[in-house]
């Protein structure tokens, strides 16, 4: 059960458990009955009843029956079935499973289960897939970074490369512990995880280790609120230093069809953090190598790779040497034809209307090739289609925006097509489209843009 908003209050099994015994004894409840007015009556005092055991009396509870197996110390393979039990329970996110197992020593026990299964590649798998499903909040990150987590990953990630199960297991780990938590993403930068990925990705086809990608993800994505100055971005800059995004290009080269695309595609983009760097991936290929992935999702019809492809390519032509050589490659005909097959996909849409804007910033050139793919007739089609869709419209508007600012020839052919219309509905409709339905209005060169 998740915490109700605002929940500033907490209670312990215990406690919880007497309030229902009293419902029981003392009110003549029956068990169903105390349970639920327990329940409720502590919900609507806003008490956070996260990892707290909510059965009837008398019945068992299968995480707490999980553990009590686990602590029996079974030796290889009899300990196999609990762990992966745990791992079944846990990774059901809405169940709240992972915070009863982590209120009750699961992280504690889980890390000394891994340390002992060293020599035993199919066990510490699963011992290392329970943890990461275990490890799902500060409060469970942080009891593994005091029960020394980071340092036994590590050591095993060292000793174990030449087992796929146990890297995938390991990497788990790394991005659950590294999520929302700033200090466990220096502890494993201070322990070479980067050096450790590194090798990982030249010596395997990493699509037999998906999250490896995750783990990149996390480490690089700042995401802790507690920290005012983060260091995400030194980090992407070693792992580029390394070659990291280079071979995270291959990767997408070698296997553009491969299931995990999307998760190396949002990996690259996530180390993409500087023009150097956006630079040196169009240098190994990486444009040719996106484009024809944006090309592939087309005739696949898999929308997932073509937003995910259409932000990567978008991040790298945030370099104006990139967005020349994207346009050269015909990348605004390839954006087009894409958004002709999924014409029906405004979340597709407002993606490549996106990567369109962003290579017409500051290019009279980019302007008028995007206006000859067909730029201004997406732009109108789209915002007729789709008035309900706040952020495609706003994306319509930016993109509009830079077809016309540097191009007046662009303007009689937007505002001749109806585009005034359609930039006001947008800008009544939605209050986050204002600014930008306002200064599209403006560079259109139409009266009371301001209105």
């Amino acid at each position: 059960m998740g915490p109700p908003k605002g929940a500033t209050r907490t209670i312990s099994q215990q406690a919880f458990d007497e309030m229902v015994r009293e419902n029981i004894d003392d009110l003549g409840m029956d068990p169903a009955e105390a349970l639920d007015d327990a329940i409720q009556t502590l919900t609507l005092q806003g008490v956070d009843l996260t990892g707290i055991i909510t059965c009837l009396p008398g019945e068992s509870n299968p995480v707490i029956e999980c553990l009590g197996k686990l602590r029996e110390e079974k030796a290889f393979p009899e300990i196999l079935d609990p762990l992966n039990e745990l791992n079944v329970l846990c990774k059901d996110k809405g169940s709240g499973n992972a915070s009863i197992a982590s209120k009750n020593g699961a992280v504690e026990l889980l890390i000394s289960i891994c340390s002992k299964l060293r020599k035993e590649s199919q066990g510490l798998a699963s011992a290392l897939n329970a943890l990461a499903s275990v490890i799902h909040d500060l409060q469970s990150s942080e009891i593994f970074k005091e029960n020394g987590g980071p340092r036994i990953i590590v050591d095993i990630l060292k000793g174990e490369r030449g087992d796929a199960n146990t890297l995938e297991g390991c990497f788990a780990v790394v991005a659950a512990a590294a999520t929302g938590n700033e200090v466990l993403k220096d502890s494993f930068m201070d322990l070479k995880i980067d050096e450790l990925i590194f090798q990982v990705l030249k010596e395997r086809n990493v699509g037999t280790v998906p999250s490896i990608y995750d783990a990149i993800r996390i480490i690089l994505t700042s995401d802790d609120n507690r920290v005012l100055a983060s260091q995400v971005f030194g980090y992407a800059r070693k792992f580029s230093e390394l070659g990291i995004a280079e071979i995270l290009v291959d990767s997408l080269r070698e296997e553009a069809s491969f299931p995990h695309l999307t998760s190396a595609a949002i990996a690259l983009k996530s180390v993409a953090v500087n023009d150097e760097i956006c630079r040196s991936i169009a240098s190994a290929g990486g444009i040719d190598v996106i484009l024809n992935c944006i090309d592939n999702s087309g005739l696949l019809g898999n929308s997932g790779v073509a937003k995910t492809c259409c932000s990567l390519l978008s991040k790298l032509a945030g370099s104006d040497a990139n967005k020349a050589a994207i346009v050269e490659k015909g990348g605004m005909d390839r954006l087009l034809n894409l958004s002709a097959r999924f014409s029906d996909d405004p979340s597709v849409l407002q993606e490549i209307m996106s990567i369109i804007c962003t290579l017409c910033l500051r290019s009279m050139e980019n302007s008028a090739c995007a206006m000859e793919s067909g730029a201004g007739d997406l732009a109108i089609q789209a915002m007729q289609k789709f008035p309900a869709s706040d952020q495609l419209q706003r994306n319509a508007c930016f993109m509009i925006r830079n077809l016309v600012v540097r191009n007046p020839e662009n303007r009689k052919l937007l505002l001749g097509n109806g585009i005034e219309e359609l930039i006001r509905r947008a800008k009544q409709t939605h209050k986050s489209c204002k600014d930008a339905a306002t200064d599209a209005l403006r560079d259109l060169g139409v009266n009371n843009y301001n209105s």
